[in-house]
């Protein structure tokens, strides 16, 4: 399907998961607006690649997701809105009594109420255009949880709720608002942990991958971020229009269990 003449901004999207979705967005045909919190040239480089490489408008914006008006700001700054991808995330790992607060804070601002800023001022542009997609990059820990990771279980389910809000919200309109809940995906900073793994448990790095890493993806293979990019090209075509208020799972069977 073409989006030609869409305009797309993803969250968090100079690597992993949120570029994936940016490729995979330009191929479509649509323009797209990278963020993350650097200003690097680096960082322009990578949207001057994706013009170059699919033909589509392509620019950077610099925006600190962990700052409300940063969030807000990215979307003012774009001007134009018509697919919302809220990617950006981070994570931290340890007891709830041991959680750094600090830590939990910048959890819960930048991979939920980050999604809630910028939400909020591109519906309107939405409206106005009459169409308008959202897709928030959940996680399967927005449907169920694990130990030790409890600021970002609560975000992803808090975004997991926000989606079905949004949803309700433009029911009547020509928007959806949609979660994707991936498992682990064969990312850049994934893949580089494995031989650390392999080498922490005396393992291969097959054996790591395939008993620590996916231990709890039935699977036992990694999502990709070309998947988790042709799931949002989907939920944004003619195909999706009454798709809305749901998650989509990727995580080879995960929340199955």
């Amino acid at each position: 399907m073409s989006l030609k003449g869409k305009t797309a901004v993803i969250t968090g999207s100079t690597s992993g998961i949120g570029l994936g979705i940016a490729w995979e967005l330009a191929r479509a045909g649509a323009d797209v607006v990278l963020n993350s919190f650097t200003d690097n040239p680096e960082d322009h480089a990578l949207a001057e690649e994706i013009a170059s490489e699919t033909g589509v408008k392509a620019r950077y914006i610099q925006a600190d997701m962990s700052k409300a008006e940063s969030a807000r700001s990215l979307i003012e700054t774009a001007g134009v809105c018509d697919i919302l991808v809220n990617n950006a995330g981070i994570q931290h790992v340890a007891p709830i009594d041991e959680f750094p607060v600090a830590k939990w804070d910048a959890i819960i601002a930048i991979n939920m109420s980050s999604a809630f800023h910028t939400t909020a001022v591109a519906l309107p542009m939405m409206r106005k255009a009459g169409w308008g997609r959202v897709v928030n990059i959940a996680s399967a820990h927005g449907l169920t949880a694990s130990p030790y990771k409890s600021a970002y279980v609560t975000a992803k389910h808090g975004i997991v709720g926000m989606t079905k809000t949004v949803a309700l919200e433009t029911a009547r309109e020509d928007i959806t608002c949609n979660a994707i809940c991936p498992g682990y995906v064969l990312t850049p900073l994934v893949e580089s942990q494995i031989p650390d793994t392999a080498k922490k448990y005396d393992m291969t790095e097959e054996e790591a991958k395939q008993k620590v890493i996916l231990e709890r993806q039935p699977s036992k293979e990694f999502a990709t971020v070309e998947q988790i990019g042709g799931t949002t090209v989907f939920l944004c075509s003619d195909a999706a229009a009454q798709i809305t208020g749901t998650t989509i799972s990727i995580d080879g069977g995960w929340t199955a269990l």
